[in-house]
């Protein structure tokens, strides 16, 4: 038996190696959707890992998605994360902020390559305003306990945090987010914003109608107040971990939307 050499040339080089970075089961978006960039902000107490289904889900759909590591540190410090994202980005973006990661959004929204935004339970501040304002009025969340630490770090109660935080998620998968939760800072609540980007950006919000963190009342006072088009899904504040295909069908279905608006 003799076996056949296959000689590989460049081109074929090339369209092999683009065809590996393809996940299985990949779509491509259409040539003339302009926006086909999407960078997630987490909020307080997680990190960037809560977003891996909604990743998986855009990703096959053809997105490029950028997932932010917010220091929690300070709003200045998450901004400034969420900018160096946003500065890699090689075209138009849809910016998404969970959670506090809303006021990051907020702030960092005014990029010019955002071209809208997406706010899933998330806060969404006026400029001049802090983030700590926007509870003011609104039922406290009795089931959400946030623990301070000496040096000013909240930490969310180790023994509240299914119930507050992700009631809908296995005990398993909870235990494990509970103990890598990562502190905030806890005087960023109290900084006041410069910008306001949904002022001038169209926005999306997702709401957890089960959410324990937010009253309803405020999360939808909120979406109201930046002329959000509001998604409503079943689920609690963890709704970015539990409830990846609604949130990638309201991203993409705002990446469309702006697209369709520039041709």
């Amino acid at each position: 038996m003799t076996r056949k050499s296959i000689k590989t040339t460049p081109a074929l080089a090339t369209a092999a190696a683009i065809f590996a970075a393809v996940p299985a089961g990949a779509t491509s978006l259409p040539q003339n959707q302009s926006v086909k960039n999407v960078v997630l902000v987490h909020g307080a107490f997680a990190d960037g890992s809560g977003w891996k289904g909604v990743y998986d889900n855009l990703t096959k759909r053809g997105y490029r998605v950028t997932i932010v590591q917010n220091p929690l540190t300070s709003l200045a410090d998450d901004v400034a994360a969420t900018r160096r994202a946003l500065e890699r980005q090689d075209g138009p973006v849809i910016l998404v902020g969970h959670s506090w990661g809303g006021t990051v959004i907020t702030e960092a929204g005014v990029d010019l390559k955002v071209q809208g935004l997406v706010y899933v339970s998330a806060l969404s501040p006026d400029a001049g305003e802090t983030t700590a304002q926007q509870y003011q009025g609104f039922a406290p969340a009795s089931e959400f306990v946030i623990e301070t630490t000496k040096d000013g770090f909240g930490y969310v109660s180790p023994e509240r945090f299914k119930a507050g935080f992700a009631h809908d998620v296995s005990d398993a998968e909870v235990a494990f987010v509970r103990d890598a939760q990562v502190p905030i800072n806890m005087s960023a609540f109290g900084t006041r914003l410069k910008n306001a980007a949904w002022r001038t950006k169209p926005s999306w919000a997702v709401i957890a109608t089960e959410d324990k963190a937010f009253d309803q009342a405020m999360l939808i006072h909120m979406a109201e107040r930046i002329n959000a088009k509001i998604t409503k899904v079943s689920a609690s504040h963890a709704l970015f971990m539990t409830q990846p295909a609604v949130i990638a069908d309201t991203i993409d279905e705002a990446a469309k939307t702006v697209s369709a608006k520039k041709q």
